[in-house]
């Protein structure tokens, strides 16, 4: 199927899973997940529609961002994001999505600063505390620490949280994880805490955003759904 037919045929997949639950399917953001996608497939997307994209490295979407028409494109960095990047990072996204630790924050809250740039992040949850991934555990001190210090980054405007469960490829493993996702945005909404909205929840990929959708997704990340199965990345050893 051509890019175009994929996308049709998730929007109506968001359509269906929205209203199972009661929710209205215009108020789900589809973001295209670009990692490893060349530039004249990314045109492809935007064509169909798509106007949330989401890079994962740094170095890659620097090197193909020239030949992407960005007018009315939203760029999200969704990876892991080193200190050493947060400039570039600030210089070329529209958005932060993968802000996982105070340290990172405060850094990109000077660059954003330098540029005199507001810039929206989501604070990203290791929602099931795994060693091999990144993310603030939901329950830490570190956690709290970045939501207590949020008034003081006047340059980044916190709009709400980011997840990625442990992959399994059957999608009802992951929802106790995206439950509990949800239980923690709502009771960080319920505080009301200075200079943090909780307006987003990302979670939900290819292969369970249907599920993600059901408890209470507003952002869904999909690539393969879109662009289909990735070439192996090859490596540079």
């Amino acid at each position: 199927m051509s890019i175009a037919e994929n996308i049709a045929r998730v929007r109506q997949q968001i359509d269906r899973a929205a209203r199972r639950v009661t929710r209205n399917p215009d108020q789900i953001t589809l973001m295209a997940v670009t990692k490893t996608v060349p530039p004249e497939r990314i045109r492809e997307a935007y064509a169909a529609g798509i106007r949330w994209f989401g890079e994962n490295r740094v170095p890659e979407f620097a090197a193909k961002v020239d030949a992407i028409d960005r007018s009315d494109a939203r760029w999200h960095m969704i990876g892991h994001l080193q200190s050493n990047k947060a400039r570039r990072a600030v210089d070329l996204f529209d958005a932060v999505d993968s802000v996982d630790s105070l340290p990172l924050a405060r850094k990109l809250n000077l660059r954003a600063a330098e540029r005199q740039k507001k810039m929206p992040v989501l604070i990203e949850i290791n929602i099931a505390q795994e060693a091999s991934k990144s993310g603030l555990g939901p329950d830490s001190s570190a956690f709290e620490d970045l939501l207590t210090a949020a008034p003081e980054l006047a340059s980044l405007d916190f709009q709400g949280l980011m997840t990625v469960p442990p992959y399994s490829e059957n999608p009802e493993n992951s929802r106790p994880y995206f439950r509990k996702m949800h239980e923690l945005f709502d009771a960080i909404r319920h505080r009301r805490l200075a200079s943090v909205a909780m307006n987003v929840l990302s979670m939900g990929m290819s292969h369970d955003f249907e599920v993600a959708l059901e408890e209470g997704a507003t952002l869904v990340r999909l690539g393969t759904a879109i662009f289909g199965e990735r070439p192996p990345v090859r490596s540079n050893r």
